[in-house]
């Protein structure tokens, strides 16, 4: 059960964005940055962050908070313009 502030979006594949209104729920609450954190990067994650990084947002990988994170994964992630960091950098950075 979503609360008050919180929106449920059914994802029908493995990107966030596809099919979705997503990105015009984020861009109406003026969004720009994402930070991804999940299970599986080589399938919904990865997908969801080349969907973003299309749709230019900002974006930042919590490395050890994602399952499925390979070595050549950040070469990747950073050739695209995300930020991969682990969980104290990101929260060092956030306060």
């Amino acid at each position: 059960m979503a609360g008050p502030q919180e929106s449920l979006i059914y994802k029908p594949r493995w990107g966030a964005f596809f099919g979705t209104k997503l990105e015009q729920h984020l861009r109406g609450l003026s969004v720009s940055t994402l930070v991804f954190a999940g299970c599986n990067f080589p399938n919904c994650p990865r997908a969801s962050i080349y969907e973003a990084s299309e749709r230019d947002f900002r974006i930042v990988v919590i490395e050890d908070a994602m399952s499925g994170f390979y070595d050549r994964a950040r070469t990747e992630l950073e050739n695209i313009g995300a930020r991969v960091l682990e969980t104290a950098s990101f929260l060092k950075e956030a306060v």
